[in-house]
């Protein structure tokens, strides 16, 4: 940007921490109604910035307390939010908060991030250890060639394994930086012309999936909420977070995120929402436990046309494995690679459950509570519509952070979204999928329903 824009410096993460904070609440806060949900809702989201803080302290600068007090404060703010949206379904009322600005006013805000964002993504260096940490490959150590170059391989330090089940293509993409508190080594940057395709893959994936969530949450405000003014507030408090921009070229955070909100949108056409619920657990892993809460959601009517789209979906992604694989057994090893059931217990843990505080046989028990939270979903709510839906999905995904031994925590993307929606959202009540989904399976056929009243 320092090429368009005269003297342009890019803004210090923890100074964008205090600017977006209060631009938060100069935009969202509502100062008529001091004891409202709406405030809590945002004094949360700010509160979540200072354990981002301590964890990229700790990791950059070595200071393992550091990190651990980060990954203590995501867990409780976590807890709190999942409270929070277990709770939403009870909440009935819910008047209508809007914004403290125009449509014109915030559409211009949010455009404008979004170009900062995506600039960032693309002018951020790239350096060999990103490519590593992407990879699970080791880095030469200090002073030795990397190998390729006609040289010997250098004695190398084997780094952990830092991801969990997916698709094994995404995290083979290297990790954009775009924002870090701690000033970057760059001659580790890579050799000229290497890894350059992985490179513009991923700031490419990045900028299209970001854009998908902007786009998303602004048609279910749309569709769904009949405002589109709540859309574009939502999606413009998604920009303003720290966390979008301290983590705006993961692709393994981003992807997942899209792929989640566009179910989401998609959910009148149970084919649609089911190809992109595949898509999410083939990516991820992580959104299979999403199936209990939706499939009852679609039990009395799309259940058939929700499953095949989300068996059509893992399938196409099981069998583009075969162009990566130079035999069966390669197959084979990445398809177990996105299926797998993570280790309860191992080495390569990253985060939370890598510290020698805890001891990780107490993921058993945080996997199990998870497990029958999930399960529960298929029998409550006994009723459920898109209101539920969204709040109970951003749940499953706030709670797989407990146990996500490979950064849990951090990984906001695959819940937030969905959580602003849920906090921004009307009463609806009257979306359920006998009222709104077609009997055949072009969703032509839509008999009214004298029982089903519309919500306010």
């Amino acid at each position: 940007m320092s090429d368009i824009l005269f003297e342009y410096h890019r803004i210090q993460p923890i100074t964008w921490v205090y600017v977006s904070s209060l631009l938060t609440i100069g935009l969202f806060f509502k100062f008529s109604r001091l004891w409202s949900i709406r405030n809590l809702d945002l004094i949360l989201l700010i509160l979540l910035a200072p354990g981002l803080i301590l964890v990229d302290q700790g990791v950059e600068a070595g200071r393992v307390g550091l990190e651990q007090a980060g990954y203590i404060w995501l867990f409780s703010i976590t807890a709190v939010f999942l409270v929070r949206m277990l709770l939403d379904p009870m909440m009935v009322r819910r008047p209508l908060l809007e914004p403290n600005l125009s449509v014109g006013g915030m559409t211009f805000i949010g455009v404008s991030l979004l170009v900062f964002l995506m600039a960032n993504v693309v002018n951020s260096k790239v350096t060999r250890e990103d490519l590593a940490a992407a990879e699970n490959k080791p880095l030469a150590q200090p002073g030795n060639p990397p190998p390729g170059d006609g040289q010997p391989p250098a004695k190398t330090t084997a780094p952990k394994l830092a991801h969990g089940p997916g698709y094994p293509l995404l995290y083979w993409l290297p990790r954009i930086p775009t924002q870090v508190f701690i000033p970057r080594d760059l001659n580790q940057q890579p050799r000229q012309g290497a890894d350059v395709a992985g490179i513009a893959a991923a700031r490419s994936m990045a900028i299209l999936s970001h854009l998908m969530i902007i786009v998303g949450m602004v048609l279910i405000g749309y569709r769904h909420y009949d405002n589109i003014r709540t859309g574009i507030a939502a999606a413009l408090l998604y920009l303003l977070m720290p966390y979008t921009a301290q983590l705006t070229g993961r692709v393994d955070h981003v992807l997942p995120a899209a792929l989640l909100i566009w179910a989401v949108e998609a959910y009148r056409r149970p084919f649609s929402a089911g190809v992109f619920m595949g898509l999410a657990i083939g990516t991820i892993y992580y959104p299979l436990f999403l199936l209990p809460l939706w499939l009852s959601f679609y039990w009395q009517r799309g259940f058939l046309r929700f499953g095949a789209g989300v068996l059509a979906a893992i399938a196409v992604l099981s069998l583009s494995l075969i162009f990566t694989s130079e035999n069966a057994a390669m197959f084979w090893t990445q398809l177990t690679e996105m299926f797998s059931w993570p280790a309860l217990a191992g080495e390569g843990s990253e985060g939370f459950w890598s510290f020698d505080f805890i001891d990780p046989v107490y993921r058993i028990p945080v996997v199990a509570a998870f497990i029958a939270m999930c399960g529960s979903f298929a029998l409550w709510p006994a009723q459920k519509n898109l209101g539920t839906l969204m709040s109970c999905s951003a749940a499953v995904m706030l709670a797989a952070q407990f146990w996500n031994a490979n950064g849990g925590g951090l990984y906001m993307a695959w819940f937030l979204p969905l959580m602003l929606l849920t906090i921004f959202r009307p009463n609806l009540e009257d979306r359920v999928a006998l009222a709104v989904l077609g009997e055949g399976w072009l969703g032509r056929k839509r008999p009214a329903l004298v029982g089903v009243e519309r919500a306010a």
